[in-house]
């Protein structure tokens, strides 16, 4: 890939760093700004009783109700206005109810089973529904979390959707407070783990059941430039996703280990000390965005799973995980950077009865790019007592002083395209001078730290170490000779014709993601098999996705990015493109084995 600099100081790169889904024939359902949303508000309401008009405005946590609901008093002018003070419970009885699922751990909770109807007060909701019903005209405008809960028979249902990293930046911004309670003040990381464990669930499970009922769905991730579109319009676009290939939003995020690898190779803004990390494929955080012609509209992509499982994910993998997307991609770039911290992840087992999810973080690392000294650190060297380990652990948590690392873990050499699996229970980390695409499934928050190097983190605090967990699900067996045997380069060629080899990579016995690498100089045909596939370009500039059939329009993927290929196109082909033909090109592939 090419190292050139344009005039901004950017490195240039062919890295789409904003990958849409082309929606134009739905631009008629489309409206940007909010002189354009109200006129169409307007003329909406103005189709139906110009007696008593019910505006429900719902929202999912994240969105700034205060400003919110200030463009819409402003706009409106209602008669009546109900928020969420009006039918929430008192804040400190929603942290009495939610306290067994947020628990008092910095970072670990347990998956809430609850939804608004917990949050929300009987007999405020009873009075709000009475104070709406007395009134025979003007206009009601209910905005809030569950709006549409406290206004049975609306007008107007206007759904104001937030994709979780945008809330996440809120949150580091002190924008946002968690559902019902006072808390924007509040660490980051205490807001996070209220948000993953609580707020998140609650709104997905009203958002899944409203679908449906609202008219319009409401992007204002960027409160200065507004997009709406009619519920119509929604989900023909969702639909069209479904049909063809595409890439979520990636997001960059900054850590104490960061390296600078994507900056220089992506194109990225040069002004950051380092980039840790890039969400590729994490669809609970990531946006989809959909190009209307005459703007863009960004939604959370977990919707596509919620709304589209069978076809995205495939009936297979719905059956057997529900509407969550089973796999993740992200980069982890530690050139010119540090180790990541010495980690864990649980087993199956200890992740369902301690925090209610029912498969764990199976990953494994693949090299995307390695300088000289580049390595890996995995497993346990043969002959260690686990008891001694974890009491150098502690001590090094708890006195400062260094823990032994190479008395207790092995490190491995890295080299560009080395596969490492990495099973829950397995010891691991990067080491410096790596850029990993990691390929695991999606449990996302559930890394147990047992060593961090001594450091603090970005906010000048030191990073949580979790050993109490993580001498609990620590595989004492998986020891040098094991992971050279199971857990390092398991690659076998299982196919080949004129242009192209495909190899298996992966992953473990325990793992239910497998792995396939493909080399091309030419065409290569690919079936979903009705399952999900999820792949990335890891060597070749430039690639085309295409069907056979003409199902979809033709797909350029570059460089570096991850793509999601829906369960319901089945057959379609790669081959070079571009500066890349005639060259070989390689991907790896992630799907849920059946």
């Amino acid at each position: 890939m090419r190292d050139t600099t344009s005039e901004s100081g950017r490195p240039v790169s062919s890295f789409n760093q904003v990958p849409v889904v082309h929606v134009n024939e739905y631009t008629y359902g489309y409206k940007r700004g909010w002189d354009n949303i109200f006129t169409e508000i307007a003329g909406r309401l103005d189709d139906g009783d110009t007696g008593k008009r019910v505006i429900v405005v719902d929202c999912y946590q994240g969105v700034i109700l205060e400003e919110l609901l200030g463009i819409f008093t402003a706009r409106l002018k209602p008669d009546l206005t109900v928020t969420v003070s009006d039918y929430f419970r008192p804040p400190n009885e929603i942290l009495k109810i939610t306290w067994p699922d947020v628990t008092d751990d910095r970072i670990f909770g347990y998956l809430t089973r609850m939804t608004f109807k917990d949050l929300i007060s009987h007999d405020k909701r009873a009075a709000c529904i009475s104070s709406i019903d007395s009134m025979a005209q003007g206009t009601v405008l209910v905005l809030g979390y569950g709006a549409a809960l406290v206004a049975p028979n609306p007008s107007l249902i206007i759904y104001a959707d937030m994709p979780r990293w945008e809330i996440q930046l809120r949150m580091r911004a002190n924008r946002v407070d968690n559902l019902g309670i006072s808390n924007r003040e509040e660490l980051f990381e205490l807001q996070y783990k209220r948000g993953f464990f609580v707020d998140w669930r609650v709104c997905d499970r009203h958002k899944k059941k409203l679908r449906g009922r609202w008219d319009y769905v409401l992007d204002t991730t960027d409160m200065n430039h507004p997009a709406m579109v009619t519920a119509e319009a929604f989900d023909k676009a969702m639909a069209k996703a479904i049909t063809t290939p595409y890439s979520v939003v990636p997001l960059f995020d900054q850590g104490v280990w960061g390296g600078q690898w994507m900056k220089r190779k992506l194109g990225l803004d040069p002004a950051p000390a380092n980039y840790a990390w890039c969400f590729n494929c994490i669809v609970e955080e990531n946006s989809l965005m959909f190009d209307f012609g005459e703007g863009l509209f960004e939604t959370p992509s977990v919707n596509l799973v919620f709304f589209h499982p069978v076809e995205l994910l495939g009936e297979a993998v719905y059956g057997r995980f529900g509407d969550e997307f089973p796999i993740r991609f992200d980069y982890l770039d530690t050139m010119e950077g540090g180790n990541l911290s010495l980690q864990v992840h649980p087993v199956t087992e200890y992740i369902q009865e301690k925090f209610g999810m029912h498969y764990t973080q199976d990953e494994s690392y693949y090299i995307m790019d390695a300088g000289e000294d580049a390595s890996v650190y995995l497993g346990l060297k043969e002959g260690i007592t686990p008891a001694e380990m974890t009491d150098d652990l502690c001590k090094a948590q708890h006195e400062g002083s260094r823990f032994d690392d190479v008395k207790y873990v092995n490190r491995w050499p890295a080299k560009k395209h080395d596969h490492f699996l990495i099973p829950g229970g397995t010891v691991h980390c990067s080491g410096k001078n790596c850029l990993v695409l990691e390929i695991s499934s999606t449990t996302y928050i559930f890394t147990f730290k047992l060593w961090d190097w001594g450091r603090l983190d970005l906010d000048g605090r030191p990073r949580p170490i979790n050993i109490g967990h993580g001498k609990n699900v620590i595989q004492w067996e998986r020891t040098t000779d094991y992971v050279r045997k199971n857990l390092i380069n398991r690659v076998r060629r299982v196919a080949e014709g004129d242009g192209w080899t495909e190899e298996a990579t992966g992953l473990h016995v325990r793992e239910f993601i497998e792995t396939r690498r493909h080399r091309f100089t030419k065409r290569v045909i690919h079936n979903t098999n009705g399952g999900v596939n999820v792949l990335n370009l890891v060597e070749g500039r430039e690639i085309i996705v295409e069907s056979p059939e003409g199902g979809f329009d033709p797909f350029i993927v570059h460089y570096a990015e991850t793509f999601i290929i829906p369960a319901s196109v089945g057959e379609y082909t790669i081959r070079p493109h571009g500066e890349s033909e005639g060259s070989e090109c390689v991907t790896i592939k992630a799907y849920v084995r059946t």
